[in-house]
């Protein structure tokens, strides 16, 4: 039986601007969800950026390999 995660939530404190917090229930806006999505999206982004800089030299060192003897591919593309 395959085993499934529990997602537990936790309560936090965030401070915001009074008229945006009275803007966002004006609108029906579910802060909690909002909030969810805008911090996975900046730790993707985040980690990304972390990932590129750490590979930056194996990254550079492919490109100077391709620029000097093009793609295995080369011979196979049509456009």
């Amino acid at each position: 039986m395959p085993s499934t995660a529990v997602r537990q939530k936790k309560t936090v404190s965030v401070t915001l601007e009074p008229a945006l917090l009275e803007q966002a229930r004006e609108a029906g806006l579910n802060l909690s969800a909002i909030l969810s999505k805008a911090l996975q999206h900046e730790i993707r982004t985040t980690e990304a950026e972390r990932w590129k800089r750490e590979n930056s030299e194996g990254l550079q060192e492919l490109n100077r390999i391709t620029e000097e003897h093009g793609l295995l591919s080369d011979e196979y593309r049509t456009f």
